[in-house]
Formats: structure tokens, C-alpha cells, sequence
């Protein structure tokens, strides 16, 4: 039996330390506790790129563009409702100072920190990527 596949665009935001930034998903949503990075569904008729930076504005109160989101890798990972597909970009270009603005709690970890961070199973193999390139 074939499952749905979920489109989701994630970015790796990387600050002037080479920090990247998590945010937590708040009580009342699945997988409530875990961290992830920052991104969203893609909507029907948009790129991933351009579901990035709506998010990104909507999530985080911060503005980027297309042409900062570098392809980075992808995660595919076989949820028991759904098949999640997630292309992964690093941005280390925006404007603005990122806020919580759906009830998330936010923070900068360094590559090496990622681990101490419990993440929903789809974003575990993503950490030696980040570590690695960073």
C-alpha cells in the first residue's frame, strides 16, 4: 500500500558563529517537544524555495530571497500515516532578527550541539551533513 507524499521545505539558517538555528514545535501540534529546522509544506504551485522564504516570514518574522537558499541535501523518511520528502537548504543571508511567532521556542546551536537537541526521526540523519559542512 502506497502512502501520501509530504512535500516539506526545510533551511538550515546559519549566523555570523556558524550557529544554526532550531525551533521547537510548540504543545498541541504532532511531534510537540522535538526540534527541527525552520520551514513548512509546499503549497501547490510553489517551488520549495518560494515556500521557504513565505515561511520564514511567517514563522519567523524574517525576509530572504531565493538566491540565499543554497541546496544542501534532502531527508526521506517513511512517517506510518505518511512519506515525508524534505529538501534541505543553508541560508546565511536575511533581514531581520528571527522571533517565535507560532508559539515556538527557538535556538542557535552549534554543529557539534545538535545532538543534544531530540528531533523527529526524519531530521536525525541531517545532523552529520550540517556538522560535516559546517
Amino acid at each position: 500500500m502506497s502512502k501520501k507524499i509530504i512535500l516539506v521545505s526545510a533551511v538550515a539558517l546559519i549566523d555570523k558563529e556558524g550557529r544554526v538555528l532550531l525551533a521547537q514545535r510548540p504543545e498541541g501540534k504532532s511531534m510537540a517537544g522535538l526540534w527541527e529546522f525552520p520551514g513548512g509544506k509546499v503549497e501547490d504551485g510553489e517551488s520549495p524555495e518560494d515556500a521557504l522564504v513565505r515561511e520564514l516570514h511567517e514563522e519567523l518574522g524574517i525576509e530572504t530571497w531565493n538566491s540565499c537558499l543554497a541546496p544542501l541535501t534532502f531527508a526521506s523518511h517513511a512517517y506510518p500515516e505518511f512519506h515525508l520528502l524534505m529538501p534541505v537548504f543553508a541560508c546565511r543571508k536575511w533581514e531581520g532578527i528571527p522571533q517565535p511567532r507560532e508559539g515556538q521556542t527557538l535556538a542557535w546551536a552549534k554543529a557539534q550541539e545538535l545532538r543534544n537537541y531530540p528531533m523527529p526521526p526524519a531530521d536525525i540523519p541531517l545532523i552529520p551533513i550540517l556538522r560535516d559542512w559546517l
